[in-house]
């Protein structure tokens, strides 16, 4: 049957002002039989649970919950049907007043509000200045026109740093700007009665949604490859010769300091790995790839999202280009992880990134370590909810993600309560922050720079995005480059095979217990490491496979042995060691 607007704005507003935890207790006080299978709300799935009330109370009842519960107070709901705002909930809709004001911006902004608006509705998501500017009349600023329908209450802030800011439009009112703005809204989606399936629905709304998305993803790679190669390719083969994991380590450290730099690098070397290039050694294959998940964790404030968002898909407001494969990274702020290991099937078969802000969220929900260890191993992911199966599906794709720890004079204590987490950790290259006074003054530092414009460095990225884009086109043997360029595999060496082994005997024989807190997997995801850096060299030579680079090997050392120093509760200092072996 064709799905009750009402029932599904109802399910919305209910999702999105109470936590899971409070929509449990709704549902067990309504004595709702969906409720009865859970022990705590930690359990329950928020689209089913929020379809379960909303399908089981009228309008009365609704606001009865609303004054005996505890609503996100700080939340906003401009719908068709309710509206909730300032705390308090009015069984009235919106949309006449966004009418109203959509007029006004018009009338005011003229098509350039419309192009604002048209961008938000394509991106489907939180867009900054950056990327709403592209789409104006040259010398028009956004900043005004976002700030008058932000005033009008057509838009809202998404995201608010002290730089750096982001909009969106509300999902309540999404239908209503898209007939607005006179572009086809999607095919109203179908439902089942709760008593059955609802959240196979869902998941093949988030599917098709997904796909669309991706096809979007294809088409920005696409065109960011034809113009390389009709205006750029030449300088890039040409930078190419010359560029390596040590000048890429030099152009970062001159922008951030000695300390901050060494994140980046890990971000934008696993961008160069996203290509999965087969490793090999002089007598056959090793079974083992470049591509691998990137873990940034420690104390807020420290520089964990820049590197692992800002640097990879670009903040143009602070003046910090893309330095990431252009249509290869999907950014997952607000997703939950049971939506995460929905639209996972749209990516079968491909290969992406996942970026993760406050990857802790995600671990609230039962259930998910032995999901996300599959997905770091990239194998076959299934997932059993009590009404819905989820796959299989193999996940083909990587992740960078971040989180906060309490980190103590030796050691951390991370904030994820599941004690299987380390099984997580494990299965990822990890790099933790502490917020030295070194690593403070150069955050302070990078931000008065950017912020005085005295950091310039549109070039230098320009020049590392074409990069590890054409690399990931010729090796992931894209159509437009294909027979172009011949596709290489990294050999690795017995060199890089020793001074592995020299990093682990000298870690261990500074371990004083026998129990050492580490696992093998480290020195693998090192040596994959060093393969990755190693694709940086492409074009230094005409032989049919790059080999592992000495500079490669060397961070790949550093990182090695940082990571295991703090995996033993930093029971060594790394850079007695380092001083040793580099």
């Amino acid at each position: 049957m064709t799905v009750d607007d009402k029932l599904l704005e109802r399910r919305l507003l209910l999702k999105r002002t109470f936590p899971r935890t409070e929509l449990f207790e709704i549902g067990k006080t309504l004595n709702i039989a969906y409720f009865n299978r859970f022990m705590s709300g930690w359990d329950i799935d928020e689209d089913e649970a929020s379809l379960e009330i909303a399908s089981h109370i009228s309008d009365t009842q609704l606001k009865e919950i609303f004054d005996k519960h505890a609503p996100r107070a700080w939340t906003v709901f401009r719908g068709k049907h309710y509206t909730f705002e300032n705390g308090a909930l009015r069984l009235d809709g919106f949309w006449k007043t966004i009418q109203a004001n959509l007029y006004q911006a018009r009338k005011r902004y003229g098509r350039d509000s419309v192009s604002v608006l048209r961008t938000l509705v394509e991106t489907g998501g939180s867009c900054g200045l950056g990327g709403v500017r592209k789409n104006l009349r040259r010398g028009v600023d956004p900043r005004s026109i976002l700030a008058e329908l932000e005033r009008l209450k057509v838009i809202v802030t998404s995201y608010k740093g002290d730089q750096y800011q982001e909009w969106k439009i509300l999902e309540e009112t999404y239908p209503l700007i898209q007939s607005e703005l006179g572009i086809a809204p999607p095919p109203p989606p179908r439902i089942a009665p709760p008593t059955t399936l609802p959240a196979e629905i869902e998941k093949e709304d988030y599917v098709q949604e997904e796909r669309q998305k991706v096809g979007v993803m294809d088409k920005e790679l696409d065109e960011y490859l034809n113009d390389l190669l009709k205006r750029r390719l030449n300088a890039v083969v040409k930078f190419g010769k010359a560029f390596s994991a040590a000048s890429l380590a030099s152009y970062l450290q001159n922008l951030f300091g000695p300390i901050l730099y060494f994140d980046s690098l890990l971000s934008v070397i696993q961008q160069y790995g996203l290509a999965n290039v087969e490793i090999v050694h002089p007598q056959g294959k090793t079974g083992m790839r470049t591509g691998w998940s990137l873990a940034l964790f420690g104390e807020p404030g420290t520089g964990k999202t820049f590197a692992t968002r800002d640097m990879i898909l670009g903040r143009l407001d602070a003046k910090i280009p893309p330095h990431g494969v252009p249509g290869r990274n999907r950014y997952c702020g607000g997703i939950t992880p049971a939506r995460f290991t929905r639209i996972g099937q749209a990516y079968a078969k491909r290969t992406f990134n996942f970026i993760v802000p406050e990857f802790n969220d995600w671990f609230r929900y039962s259930g998910m370590v032995d999901v996300l260890k599959l997905a770091m191993e990239r194998g076959e992911i299934k997932y059993e909810l009590h009404r819905e199966v989820i796959g299989p599906y193999r996940f083909d794709s990587f992740l960078s993600v971040n989180y906060n720890t309490a980190v103590f004079g030796r050691g951390y204590e991370v904030t994820i309560s599941d004690p299987n987490f380390n099984a997580v950790e494990d299965r990822m290259v990890c790099r933790l922050h502490r917020l030295t006074k070194q690593r403070f003054i150069e955050i302070a530092q990078s931000q008065m720079k950017l912020a005085l414009g005295e950091i310039d460095i549109e070039k230098g990225a320009r020049d590392i995005r074409d990069h590890v884009a054409l690399i990931y086109a010729i090796e992931t043997g894209h159509p437009l480059v294909k027979g172009q360029f011949p596709y290489k595999p990294v050999m690795i060496t017995p060199q890089a095979y020793d001074m592995i082994k020299n990093a682990r005997e000298a870690i261990l024989e500074q371990i004083p217990r026998e129990v050492v807190r580490f696992s093998a997997r480290l020195e693998d995801r090192a040596i994959r490491f060093a393969c990755a850096s190693s694709l940086l060299n492409y074009f230094h030579s005409n032989l049919d496979y790059i080999p592992v680079s000495e500079d490669a090997l060397k961070y790949a050392v550093q990182l090695y042995v940082e990571e295991a120093s703090v995996r033993s509760r930093e029971e060594f200092r790394p850079e007695e060691i380092l001083e040793k072996l580099i």
